[in-house]
């Protein structure tokens, strides 16, 4: 039985409020028009590719995938895999997306059918198939378990994400089978390119827009990773929270005669009369306590975002 510290829940529960707030609000506001959606999907999935790939130390930029995927060219002094990483993540991602569409759970059969098409052409002896032998991983806190341990490990968390138990809600639950993945680690490679897709199911489904870790807060994925290694699941909750937020706010602000309007957090401070100033409003925004979102290595907030954590505070 997978058994979770759930301490972390009241540092977090007004941004799970806020998250389950914008969501129905763009449930609302579907169908968005097709013009829209597509030119964010098209966007987003070029974004995911990039990062997901960068993180694992894929070497092409935010326009070479661009170029790589619009244009099916390959890039001057990149190598032939890193080339089929990015064309590979595309076809997981449209893999996942049909299975978005037909509502299906997270199965075995789905996770090796996606960790095939990212390993493709690149590990074809290992693609769609759960490793035989142990795995370190550098720079990890942990050693992931004997390859005979794994099968009936990965079956455990299938059940568990598909049963829920513990009555978490989807942004918990996606957070918690990332982590356990990684911990089980059930390929040689493509674990975390298949991770970060494979846990964008439970959001889908559930209307909730994707996940994308940024390459920028790698260093910080991989700590927070750590630190749920040793049962606290605090900062992955965080970090998993804010990538859900940002492409809501992409969606949100989207909508027909939307006022759901962002601006660079330095910005705001010159334009605006606040009663914050720019670190202290910067650090609310890591923190999760305001509504912010991070393009790059920016932070994005708005001025009702931080007159009302101002007015909460006050009344307490």
């Amino acid at each position: 039985m997978i058994d979770i510290n759930v301490t972390y829940r009241p540092k977090l529960e007004d941004t799970f409020e806020r998250l389950f707030q914008k969501k129905t609000t763009l449930s609302k506001a579907r169908p968005l028009p097709s013009i829209v959606v597509n030119n964010i999907k098209e966007s987003l999935s070029i974004e995911w590719n990039y990062n997901s790939n960068s993180i694992e130390g894929n070497t092409l930029t935010l326009r070479e995938t661009q170029m790589v995927l619009q244009d099916g060219v390959t890039v001057k002094g990149k190598s032939l895999r890193e080339y089929f990483e990015i064309s590979n993540h595309e076809t997981a991602l449209n893999y996942l997306y049909k299975l978005v569409d037909k509502q299906e759970n997270i199965s075995s059969k789905n996770i090796l059918g996606v960790h095939g098409y990212v390993l493709r052409s690149i590990e074809d002896e290992y693609a769609g198939r759960i490793r035989n032998a142990s795995v370190r991983i550098a720079g990890a806190n942990f050693i992931p378990p004997n390859s005979l341990k794994v099968p009936d490990l990965l079956d455990e968390l299938v059940d568990f994400v598909n049963s829920n138990p513990l009555d978490l809600n989807v942004i918990e639950l996606a957070t918690v089978f990332h982590h356990q993945f990684v911990h089980i680690h059930p390929f040689f490679d493509g674990n975390g390119r298949t991770v970060r897709l494979i846990m964008n199911l439970l959001l889908l489904r559930a209307g909730f827009t994707p996940a994308i870790i940024l390459k920028n807060d790698r260093k910080k994925y991989f700590d927070a990773l750590n630190s749920a290694n040793n049962g606290n699941y605090f900062k992955l909750m965080l970090l998993m929270a804010q990538a859900v937020e940002r492409t809501l706010n992409i969606y949100l602000s989207a909508i027909p005669n939307s006022n759901y309007g962002y601006e660079v957090i330095s910005n705001l401070v010159k334009e605006e009369q606040l009663p914050y100033g720019q670190d202290y409003i910067s650090l609310l925004a890591r923190q999760g306590k305001i509504d912010a979102y991070k393009e790059g290595r920016n932070w994005f907030t708005s001025k009702k975002a931080v007159e009302d954590y101002f007015n909460k505070k006050r009344k307490k």
